[in-house]
């Protein structure tokens, strides 16, 4: 997956996929895993239906099997989802009746998303929206942890590998005892180290 530089507080994750029905389930299920990884488990429900009607409509409006893409960046209070297809027809929002591209998937989606739109591509278009995640979603130290873990999994062992929530825990495991190995090297009392960041973790989060 493709990283961009932790300044910038933005994540974005690529998920090219062939328009089958087969698919759909497959590409949620992708989704809800980048975002555990990102530790915004919270968008799980509206991104999954979301993935659903811009997948489904790739299906229905460009062509079975035809090849898509499926975008995710998360910056901040924001998790944006653009669904990328060769198709040159562009979407809009007219009548909830409508037979076209334009049908009832179209007023869903306007509806979940704080913002949405289409945008015509290189190689055909691009439709897009935005879920406002709150500020729950934006704790500094869990993005530090998270880069922290995406770095150490790069350079671990066989059993780092992978993107699944299990993976994730043992890497934190491991990285906490690599951490307490080193603290004992410079003489410090791994048992204080991990006493004051308890200590730290209880007031930050009776805090918040």
């Amino acid at each position: 997956m493709p990283r961009t530089d932790i300044k910038d507080r933005q994540r974005r994750c690529v998920l090219p996929f062939e328009a089958l029905p087969a698919e759909v389930r497959l590409l949620r299920r992708a989704a809800v895993t980048q975002l555990s990884q990102w530790g915004v488990p919270t968008a799980d429900d509206v991104t999954q239906l979301l993935v659903t009607e811009l997948a489904t409509n790739v299906i229905k409006h460009v062509g079975e099997g035809s090849p898509a893409t499926l975008i995710l960046e998360w910056k901040r209070e924001r998790l944006r989802v653009e669904m990328h297809d060769k198709g040159s027809s562009l979407p809009s929002v007219r009548t909830v009746d409508c037979d076209a591209e334009c049908g009832r998937g179209l007023h869903m989606l306007a509806a979940m998303a704080v913002d949405w739109g289409t945008v015509v591509t290189a190689l055909g278009k691009a439709v897009w929206c935005e879920i406002e995640l709150g500020s729950e979603a934006v704790c500094l130290r869990t993005e530090r942890a998270i880069d922290a873990l995406e770095g150490y999994r790069e350079r671990g062992g066989s059993v780092l590998h992978g993107r699944c929530e299990a993976v994730l825990e043992e890497s934190a495991v491991e990285l906490i005892a690599d951490l307490l190995h080193w603290t004992s090297t410079r003489g410090l009392d791994p048992d204080d180290v991990l006493d004051r960041a308890q200590m730290h973790y209880e007031a930050e989060s009776e805090a918040a």
